[in-house]
């Protein structure tokens, strides 16, 4: 009899559960960078720190997008989880560099926010 009873697993440990989180998270990383993003451009911060971390962005959403439409089933001759991950390692060390840049002194009041609202992201990713 208790063979065939069910085990009953809450759904923020199952498979799908952790890939809710894992998307929330990335939901929340993509905010905090175009947070980001947009102190530096109002503080008119230097051309790299604005082109890095809206390049971030535009990628971010083109995999949000990807999964949203569910394009990676369509396409099946790319391992879109190894590109996933690959990409937030990447986006991880650039957006760390660049928070560490915009923490230096000589700056600005907003790129200094920009350099901490950008900083979770990058060790979050």
């Amino acid at each position: 009899m208790q063979a065939e009873k069910l085990k009953h697993r809450p759904f923020c440990f199952s498979v799908k559960g952790h890939v809710k989180i894992l998307r929330l998270v990335r939901a929340s990383c993509v905010a905090v960078t175009v947070t980001s993003m947009t102190f530096f451009i109002i503080s008119q911060a230097p051309e790299p720190y604005i082109v890095i971390t809206g390049f971030e962005v535009t990628v971010m959403f083109f995999f949000i997008l990807l999964y949203m439409l569910r394009l990676d089933r369509l396409m099946d001759c790319m391992f879109w989880p190894l590109l996933d991950i690959i990409n937030s390692l990447v986006t991880a060390i650039f957006m760390m560099i660049i928070s560490v840049l915009a923490l230096l002194p000589e700056t600005t009041t907003y790129i200094l926010l920009g350099g901490v609202s950008g900083s979770p992201s990058g060790f979050f990713l």
